[in-house]
């Protein structure tokens, strides 16, 4: 590794700076003075330090990199195009533009080399921790003496903005108590924000408080210096035991006529500053997108390189499964290809209909199961897991001192949990899943957006779903939560009507590998449908199915979803007793019910049966779709109050009697 900086790496720096800038020139909107700042630490990373493929941008055992500060996407993109990955200067020149892979922030999925979607500070601080977690664990799991096939550190680079936020403690505190000495996090400091200098809201002492949460910390290194920050970096992959921060003093907008401003920040520069910016550089020349062949010869070493490292890592790989075929049989099915285990789900129970369960207990029993045969399961609770009943037994705790445990003991960090379960998913090789009480998804809401617009395959449980957990009140019985998460888009939202629902249900959340799930789930115990006569709970991977019903032409379409479901059935049964014609739907998740054919749909929501009714304990937003304008709702539209479930449920209308009268009189409305 070198441990000068030459003639050439200091013109590859400024290619770098040169690109970004104009990158946002051309668009005329983006952030350049984050890049003019970082961009020496960025070509080390990229050039000198970190193992990676640029022709295999998804090799398994790569570094992984996250630009936490996203608003300065410009200058990773640069980085990426003068590295020789898959990003062109044609993608350069349409930063920020309709249909271009270089968006204004790195987004998963769009461009080779961006592992998370980061703009919203504080999120990648968090995610690089759940790749820490995936990668500690997969090593602790596979590896063996002198045959190390999981051996990589994780990068990111992060703002003072980053560190503002509340996640950034969640995150950095639980890592330094799980000793996540494979993280290596660059803070630059360039004491300014959008509004002004930080010193208006942000003077604490960054070192003290990370040394305060465990981890190793390297402070008042120069930006520009890359030998010393080569060094820096150095001393912190030997620091296995903790993570580590290396806190780097940069002038945003460097070499520009607005260094050291705020008005470096979000707004182009200008072509006159941006020329004498180059000039002020040094940089050969001022015509925008210009590289020297130097420059780009010499980036491009990252190509051989990358690929001599893929193939010594090939032959540690042969070697292993000689010695191991059995791990690497798995490590290959599970981690490389990100498959699931033959028979994984063939031993879920059938729960016995003599016997009524809470959801959330269902959900426990099936863990347990899964647990044994899906090892790639991995999470926790924020410090709910027995009222979540998602710790699983005899799989371990991971911790500083046993990194092979699979149950994460998360503390009351619920942001900080969404984020990092988002980063174990992405870092692939493990199916990660969290929990808490439905209000607090209110907590973990960026997370879950951000999951769902990466397609970050996590299950978040969330459990106490209604006004039916009773007499922790109103503070703790979710109302809008529903309709809330139903409202992000690729995020399922499955809320089980039994326990044999509830089997479906994990069913098709560790089935989905392009975006997570949610599962909801009640407190108080629910009677396992007997199934005789009605719809199997196998409809649940429709979305919705027909339940029950009283003949084959509906004059009234009855639709529930959880624990309203057995309700709506009771009061479904007296109404055709009464000779009137019912249909019973199980809705538990609209989404999946979205996917499904039209032709589907009108066989379970008939177009001409304008007769509906949709019973659930929630907000009634959105089920105006489903019920149509001669429809209505039983639902909830207050907040809730402190006292036993029955007692509320009674008190909110979700009663046989209620349903009836209401059912009657939406008959009455469309005749």
């Amino acid at each position: 590794m070198a441990t000068t900086q030459t003639d050439t790496d200091q013109l590859s720096i400024n290619a770098i700076r040169a690109l970004s800038i104009d990158m946002v020139q051309a668009a005329n909107s983006g952030h350049p003075g984050a890049p003019l700042g970082i961009a020496p630490v960025v070509y080390l990373l990229w050039n000198r330090i970190m193992r990676h493929n640029p022709k295999d941008p998804r090799w398994v055992n790569r570094d992984r990199f996250i630009l936490s500060a996203g608003h300065a996407s410009a200058v990773q993109y640069a980085a990426l195009y003068m590295a020789g990955y898959g990003v062109s200067l044609d993608d350069l020149k349409r930063f920020r533009q309709w249909g271009s892979p270089t968006a204004g922030h790195p987004e998963y999925g769009a461009i080779p080399g961006v592992e998370v979607s980061t703009g919203p500070l504080g999120q990648g601080f968090a995610m690089g921790v759940g790749m820490g977690i995936a990668e500690q664990f997969l090593a602790a799991k596979y590896n063996r003496p002198k045959l190390s096939v999981v051996d990589n550190f994780i990068y990111s680079i992060c703002s003072d903005g980053d560190l503002m936020e509340g996640v950034s403690h969640e995150a950095g505190s639980l890592a330094g108590t799980l000793g996540l000495g494979n993280l290596i996090y660059i803070f630059d400091s360039n004491h300014i924000s959008i509004d002004g200098g930080t010193a208006i809201t942000f003077v604490e002492d960054v070192a003290a408080r990370f040394k305060a949460y465990g981890w190793h910390v390297q402070d008042g290194i120069d930006a520009n210096d890359i030998v010393g920050l080569e060094n820096a970096i150095k001393a912190a992959q030997s620091e296995r035991s903790k993570p580590s921060l290396i806190i780097q003093n940069s002038r945003i907008g460097f070499g520009s006529p607005v260094e050291n401003s705020s008005e470096a920040h979000g707004k182009p520069l200008g072509d006159d500053a941006v020329k004498e910016t180059k000039t002020k550089l040094g940089y050969p020349s001022l015509e925008p997108f210009h590289v020297p062949h130097q420059a780009l010869s010499h980036t491009r070493k990252s190509l051989e390189r990358g690929q001599k490292l893929q193939s010594d890592w090939n032959q540690l790989f042969d070697r292993y499964a000689k010695e191991h075929p059995d791990l690497a049989k798995e490590f290959k099915t599970l981690v490389i290809e990100g498959r699931l285990p033959g028979g994984w789900d063939a031993n879920l129970p059938e729960f016995p209909t003599d016997k009524a369960l809470a959801t959330r207990e269902a959900s426990g029993q099936l863990i347990q199961q899964l647990a044994k045969t899906l090892p790639t399961l991995m999470g926790g609770s924020a410090d709910l897991a027995s009222s979540t009943n998602t710790m699983m037994k005899d799989a371990g705790d991971f911790s500083a001192d046993n990194k092979s445990g699979r149950n994460v003991w998360f503390g009351v960090r619920e942001h900080a949990m969404g984020s990092i379960a988002n980063g174990m998913a992405l870092y692939g090789g493990t199916t990660p899943f969290t929990g808490t009480f439905l209000i607090f998804s209110d907590y973990m809401r960026p997370a879950l957006r951000l999951g769902a617009l990466m397609g970050a395959p996590v299950v978040n449980i969330f459990t106490h779903d209604s006004i039916g957990l009773g007499e922790d009140g109103p503070t703790h019985q979710p109302v809008e939560h529903l309709p809330s998460l139903r409202a992000i888009p690729n995020y399922h939202v499955i809320r089980p009507a039994d326990a044999n629902e509830t089997r479906e249900a994990w069913r098709a959340a560790i089935l989905r590998r392009d975006g997570p799930t949610a599962l909801i789930l009640t407190r108080q115990k629910l009677p396992t449908l007997d199934r005789t006569g009605l719809g199997g709970p196998e409809g649940l991977h429709k979305g919705a199915y027909v339940l029950w019903e009283s003949g084959p032409s509906p004059e009234l379409v009855l639709i529930a979803s959880g624990s309203e479901v057995s309700l709506t059935l009771a009061a479904g049964k007296q109404l055709a007793a009464s000779r009137t014609n019912v249909r019973v739907v199980s809705m538990p998740c609209w989404e999946l019910f979205e996917a499904q054919s039209q032709e589907y749909r009108d066989s379970v929501l008939p177009p001409k049966v304008t007769a509906r009714l949709a019973v659930e304990a929630a907000a009634p937003l959105g089920w105006e779709r489903w019920v149509g304008s001669h429809g209505d709702t039983v639902s909830v539209t207050t907040f809730g109050h402190s006292a036993p479930g029955n007692v509320l449920f009674e008190k909110y209308g979700f009663t046989v009697d209620n349903v009836i009268a209401r059912a009657k009189a939406v008959l009455k409305r469309s005749q």
